[in-house]
């Protein structure tokens, strides 16, 4: 197991989180929510920046402050407030790197660099967002990590730098024994990268389910009042009114489509299954 979280609180003022959670070896990933809905907060508690209320947390079966630096190094990490100085030059960051990590592999990053078109010779701060953000995922893939660990490492980005990145993370886990624990509030970015995905809500995980399971099984129901009051709703996961009668969430989409051909039926994305989830209610 490379993390698992049980019970992880941690109270903000009006804001409480209440996580539990797993990272499998070999696998990634995907904890999804609105802005605001505790993805920090727990990528914060995983790495040691804050300490939890209460709940255990486990990094490669540790505790984050019983890690060695050997197995600390093995830890590739982006947030999205950290980062090298504005007034260094990519040339200057390997430098420091190959002093930081026995196994930075100084080549390989240059030529990475390269590949992805950020400048060894030009400071940070004339960087653009997208370059920076790319920057930053390059520097965690460099020297050998076991785990990644990325905070909305896509956020902001226009659609060919959020390909790149995902690129890159591709490549990093063709590698056995490694796993990758990644948020977004970019749905797309994680269908095609992602193993499983978590879903967070006001500091609560609400689902937990394979992406693939999430794509193929889940969908939503249009139904009429009249239909809604013949419908059997026991595998019905959130329902929301609307002007038409009522949206259903189901897991069981199979079920619904054989026992209620003419039922409308979307196929649940995971933009959907966000919404239904977050705005719906349940039975």
């Amino acid at each position: 197991m490379m993390i698992e979280l049980q019970h992880v609180k941690k109270k903000y003022g009006d804001f409480n989180l209440n996580c539990s959670l797993q990272v499998q070896e070999g696998m990634v990933t995907g904890l999804i929510g609105a802005n605001g809905a505790g993805k920090s907060t727990t990528f914060k508690a995983i790495l040691g920046l804050l300490k939890a209320d209460s709940g255990v947390i486990r990094v490669f079966g540790k505790e984050p402050e019983k890690l060695t630096a050997e197995e600390k190094s093995r830890i590739g990490v982006v947030l999205s407030e950290s980062g090298f100085s504005n007034y260094l030059k990519v040339k200057q960051i390997a430098g420091i790197l190959e002093s930081l990590y026995p196994r930075f592999q100084k080549g390989v990053f240059l030529e990475k660099c390269r590949r992805f078109q950020i400048p060894s010779d030009k400071l940070l701060k004339e960087f653009s967002t997208g370059m920076k953000a790319k920057l930053k995922v390059l520097i965690a893939t460099s020297f050998e990590a076991r785990l990644l660990i990325l905070d909305e490492p896509t956020s902001g980005l226009d659609v060919v730098a959020r390909d790149e990145i995902l690129d890159l993370l591709r490549e990093y886990m063709e590698t056995d024994g490694r796993s990758i624990l990644i948020s977004s509030h970019i749905s797309s970015d994680l269908e095609g990268l992602c193993d499983d995905l978590y879903m967070i809500d006001h500091g609560e995980i609400v689902l937990h389910e394979e992406t693939d399971a999430l794509l193929n099984s889940y969908g939503v129901l249009k139904v009429s009042r009249e239909e809604w009051e013949n419908l059997d709703k026991s595998c019905i996961l959130r329902v929301r009114k609307e002007s038409f009668g009522y949206s259903c969430l189901t897991g069981e989409r199979d079920f619904y489509m054989e026992n209620y051909p003419s039922i409308a039926m979307e196929k649940g994305s995971i933009d959907e299954v966000i919404f239904m989830m977050i705005k719906g209610e349940v039975l």
